[in-house]
């Protein structure tokens, strides 16, 4: 089966992972990622993750559509939401695991949006930020992937994730990157 689209969420330690993830990534998916941002944090996540992707690097605007073989970053204060129909919907309603951005809110829109044609990885980080939204994709029929904690810097959230059931795959970073290659071949 051909998948839609990749959530990717990460926090402390996961700015290389997610590195090495997108300069090894086919230009298959449309990629919607979270990284924890200080509030006052201007575009420059997007604007490093440019250097490094083959594909387009996208800081969207609320209601922008989502473009196959693009990358959108959530907005630093903004959680990101994926709408039926395929765009994004920016929001400042209340932190989610003391984050906004938060990981929990795309991955669980995004299973709202593209069920069984979704895949979603959580990478390092320091807080449990991801595990539900991991449990809302694998409900909606997606695959779900993680950084193996015994690599990443922080550990937590990877960890949070494979406690309440929500991963289907543990992975290094590498492994994720042949992992969503094959998911994209079918």
């Amino acid at each position: 089966m051909t998948r839609a689209a990749v959530v990717m969420g990460g926090s402390a330690g996961s700015l290389g992972v997610f590195d090495a993830v997108l300069g090894a990534l086919p230009e298959d998916y449309a990629l919607l990622l979270v990284l924890h941002l200080p509030a006052d944090d201007a575009g420059s996540f997007a604007l490093h993750l440019a250097q490094v992707s083959r594909l387009p690097v996208v800081e969207p605007c609320d209601k922008q559509r989502i473009e196959g073989r693009h990358v959108y970053t959530a907005p630093a204060n903004y959680h990101m939401l994926v709408e039926r129909g395929g765009h994004v919907a920016l929001s400042v309603d209340e932190r989610v695991n003391w984050s906004r951005p938060s990981i929990d809110v795309l991955f669980e829109s995004a299973a709202g949006a593209w069920g069984r044609e979704l895949v979603a990885v959580i990478l390092s980080g320091a807080n449990a930020d991801g595990a539900m939204g991991l449990l809302a994709v694998k409900a909606a029929g997606g695959h779900t992937l993680a950084q193996d904690p015994a690599g990443a810097a922080s550990p937590l959230m990877p960890l949070a994730a494979i406690k309440v059931g929500a991963v289907d795959e543990i992975l290094s970073p590498e492994g994720i990157a042949l992992r969503l290659i094959e998911l994209a071949n079918g």
